[in-house]
């Protein structure tokens, strides 16, 4: 068999897809600079999550969530709560959960990848009169079958994922108020992984601007590995994709949502769903904006060789199934080196690294990420920061002279201790020592952003918020 995978390599060289025969998982063998250029900042831990009862680990937070109309945050747990915490940090109330019996939607979040994955809060949410008032939105998976909007072949069917629309009757109330939600679209899930992704609304747009009020969702390519059903590169299917919605609209197939005029796919007929914004996608976790630029980014985790972080533009082809990151995509060897980013019709990475970096110690999956222009935290301006989920490290590029690709560029940012620099998943498990808790084995890493441009760190293993601060830490 692996004489057959490298006469297979050899062959795809040939017709000028490469010019190195041999696929690999280690592209980059450079490693990633452990001490040059470091970025040394402090945290405060914020807030504490309450773990659900009868659940064996901490809160799994996914998301965090700034509601400026409310003066709260909103944070949930994977295993099915919304939570507000005050500005200050000193009160944590929930919010909703998902797993009520009277929604009929109770979450799935078996394994790692399955849960309450994502949330988005309209941005008329307090604003009374506007058709947004009071509306938010979730994304979780669930154990209840229905006709799904998107599917996908074959026999499989392990889950439903599913995006509902909620109305609060008053959005400054303690605990949610309103009635049942709307579900807006329904996946069948053909596999436990790569389940869902990211929804939001682009904090950048105002009234008035066409992107104003318009939801944004990853949707990952269903699971398994190296894309079974080809959905990536397929105009025709929901998965593998960035999707694009009016939620309040109803033109959509369903009339439960709205299609933008404005969407790149939107007048190709049968050829393409009107909802796709951009395509090739693996594995979102994150969309995010620069406010000075007005760029979209994306994280995505790799398949067996490739992590990375991409722009995104409307109707964008970001590669896969084709491409992993810069290099062409080859199973379960890797990707090919050589004539890398070749595909000009492609949007290629602006950063990536390789799974065999030895920094990350074979705990590798990307997780975006901001790009910060505010003062707060000085050290971390005119950064675009991203983190590696399970190993907890953070890392950072110029947002204003950005790479193209590699690993090259990339750099850390550590965390000030009493006096000693650690990474992510050290002070997790400082906190797990005072917690008397087994130490986590990995960091489980996301971001949040706050007001004023506060930048939080979550994770899914001590229930602690961490706020970022210029220096030193406060515990």
């Amino acid at each position: 068999m692996k004489l057959f995978s490298l006469f297979i390599a050899v062959f795809l060289c040939s017709v000028a897809f490469c010019q190195d025969a041999a696929p690999t998982q280690d592209p980059y063998p450079k490693p990633i600079e452990r001490s040059e250029g470091v970025i040394r900042v402090g945290f405060v831990e914020f807030a504490s999550i309450p773990t659900v009862a009868g659940q064996p680990q901490a809160a799994r937070m996914m998301l965090l969530v700034d509601e400026p109309g409310t003066k709260r945050l909103f944070v949930n747990d994977m295993v099915g709560p919304l939570y507000t915490v005050s500005y200050d940090g000193k009160t944590v109330t929930r919010y909703l959960d998902l797993n009520a019996p009277e929604w009929g939607y109770a979450v799935e979040s078996r394994g790692g990848e399955r849960g309450f994955q994502s949330f988005a809060i309209h941005p008329q949410f307090n604003q009374r009169g506007k058709p947004g008032y009071g509306k938010f939105y979730t994304y979780s998976d669930t154990s209840q079958f229905a006709n799904p909007d998107f599917d996908t072949p074959g026999k499989q069917h392990t889950h439903d994922t599913v995006l509902l629309e909620w109305t609060a009757k008053n959005p400054a109330a303690a605990r949610y108020d309103g009635g049942k939600p709307k579900q807006l679209l329904r996946w069948k899930q053909p596999f436990g992984n790569h389940n869902a992704g990211h929804v939001t609304f682009n904090p950048l747009s105002k009234p008035g601007d066409a992107d104003y009020g318009l939801l944004y969702f990853g949707a990952a390519d269903g699971g398994s590995g190296g894309d079974p059903f080809k959905a990536g590169q397929n105009l025709k299917s929901g998965f593998g994709k960035i999707l694009r919605i009016d939620p309040l609209g109803s033109n959509s197939r369903n009339g439960k949502y709205g299609i933008p005029a404005n969407n790149p796919f939107v007048n190709k007929g049968a050829e393409a769903l009107g909802e796709i914004y951009a395509y090739g996608i693996r594995n979102i976790q994150r969309l995010f904006w620069d406010s000075k630029t007005g760029a979209m980014f994306m994280s995505d985790i790799g398949q067996n060789a490739i992590e990375e972080i991409s722009p995104v533009t409307p109707g964008a082809n970001l590669g896969w199934n084709i491409w992993e990151g810069s290099l062409r995509y080859f199973g379960r060897q890797g990707a090919i080196p050589g004539n890398a980013r070749a595909d000009k019709s492609m949007l290629y990475p602006v950063v990536e690294y390789d799974h065999v970096d030895p920094l990350l110690q074979g705990n590798v999956a990307i997780i975006g990420g901001f790009v910060y222009r505010g003062s707060a935290v000085p050290q971390l301006a005119g950064k675009l920061v991203f983190g590696d989920n399970p190993s907890g490290e953070v890392f950072y590029v110029s947002a204003d002279h950005l790479p193209e690709g590699g690993s090259g560029a990339i750099r850390r940012v550590l965390f000030e201790d009493r006096g000693t620099a650690r990474t992510f998943l050290e002070l997790i498990r400082a906190k797990n020592a005072q917690q008397g808790v087994r130490p986590a084995s990995r960091a489980d890493l996301r971001f949040g952003v706050g007001p004023q441009g506060k930048l939080f760190l979550l994770n899914k293993h001590d229930g602690t918020i961490r706020l970022l601060t210029p220096g030193g830490s406060k515990r």
